[in-house]
């Protein structure tokens, strides 16, 4: 992260990412139309169904075939595995240390192990019911293309559902627990984007909205987000076009989706103090773990309302065509599109993830949360820099000590 300073004011902040390329866009051409869902799977170890449901609704669009039904509500409750899992991992691992001024969670469970091991527990019934759907816990391997090579019995889920109980008074105490962290005074006014979904909160599907008041199909996003280098990083910059920057993920979710959240996660949200909706980055943290009660609780109703469907799948045919498909990662709207020649092989592909989507938000946010910390010194104003930059869960918050901080001061 480069900052330079002229006087008390902040000219230019710029996250400087410099990684190898990792050309997944690239070797998916040529790749069979069955195949996406598994490569792209790869690209992440904690997100690998967002992916997958992504390619798979993409490719299922070029190929003109719709999934419902059973098979839908399948992936919805595979999803639904997949938040709890990665918003336990991102509040108990990586963000809450920052608050309660620990380096790492090592350190904090040596103070509260109890603690800790609730979100362990509550982290292994999302990464549990990811395996039983989806064969593994990390790069699943019962997804297909139309939906899955094969569909739980009914018994099969039902000590999942018992799990899911217990795991419903882990998640309202997450809420509870992180509610009580000191947040500094911030806010934002960055236009908002989610999916949204008539009559129940976007995961797996949904038309695309901003608080800005657009609103377009998943198959127009090439139309109205706009990808761009910049100088400085290899990860792309997005902005939507004639209105600018944007941010994706939970408090976007929650600010455009909130009256849909479940009841009892609308009450921990209102106790958690969250309003209509949320403007401070630092507060993203209440809505994941409000996010995460949703998604238990909606893992259990569709435990509940599942019927196994006839087959596992439904058959998509190779062909030609464009298609495009979207689900709500995590960390925000993940993007998908394959073009297919006859033969059903990838022509090209496209995906444009959140974390590249939020990167010019990021940025600014960085520049004036630094302006009023311009006091501190180098190494306290590089922790909280890294705090400030884990709010979005960016893959690079995988690491606990990430960040070279850089301040050109005259």
């Amino acid at each position: 992260m480069y900052v330079r300073v002229r006087g008390d004011r902040v000219e230019d902040v710029r996250l400087e990412i410099y990684e190898p390329p990792r050309f997944f866009e690239a070797f998916l051409r040529g790749r069979r139309h069955t195949e996406p869902p598994d490569i792209t799977a790869r690209i992440c170890g904690i997100c690998p169904v967002a992916y997958q449901m992504s390619a798979c609704a993409a490719i299922e669009d070029a190929c003109g075939v719709t999934v419902a039904g059973p098979i839908g509500e399948l992936r919805r409750l595979l999803y639904c595995g997949e938040w709890i899992e990665s918003h336990t991992l991102h509040i108990y691992l990586l963000h809450a240390p920052d608050f309660l001024g620990y380096p790492g969670a090592i350190e904090l469970a040596r103070d509260r192990r109890d603690v800790v091991e609730r979100g362990l527990a509550l982290k292994k019934t999302g990464n549990d019911l990811v395996e039983l759907l989806g064969g593994r816990a990390i790069h699943p391997v019962n997804v297909r293309v139309g939906g899955f090579y094969r569909a739980p019995a009914p018994a099969e889920l039902a000590p999942m559902r018992e799990r899911l109980r217990h795991a419903l008074d882990r998640a309202l105490a997450t809420v509870e627990w992180v509610a009580g962290f000191d947040f500094p005074d911030f806010t934002h006014d960055h236009e908002l984007l989610a999916l949204t979904t008539p009559g129940r909160y976007a995961i797996e599907a949904g038309t695309v909205a901003t608080t800005g008041g657009l609103r377009f199909p998943v198959q127009a996003f090439e139309d109205h987000v706009i990808e761009q280098q910049v100088p400085h990083s290899t990860a792309l910059h997005a902005r939507l076009s004639g209105h600018g920057r944007y941010l994706t993920g939970p408090v976007a979710r929650y600010t455009l989706n909130g009256p849909l959240l479940s009841p009892l996660a609308r009450q921990a949200a209102a106790a958690a103090g969250l309003g209509a909706d949320c403007r401070n980055p630092y507060r993203s943290v209440v809505v994941r773990a409000v996010e995460t009660v949703y998604a238990v609780e909606e893992a259990i109703r569709l435990i509940d309302e599942y019927e196994p469907p006839a087959r596992p799948y439904i058959e998509v045919p190779a062909g030609a065509g464009v298609g495009r498909g979207a689900t709500e990662a995590p960390r925000g709207t993940l993007f998908h599109r394959y073009e297919l020649d006859r033969d059903g092989l990838v022509t090209s592909a496209r995906i444009v993830p959140p974390t590249s989507q939020n990167q010019a938000a990021i940025e600014d946010d960085l520049a004036r949360f630094v302006a009023s910390r311009l006091d501190l010194d180098d190494d306290v104003l590089t922790a909280r820099c890294e705090q400030a930059i884990r709010n979005y869960d960016p893959c690079i918050s995988c690491a606990t000590h990430f960040l070279d901080l850089s301040i050109e001061r005259s």
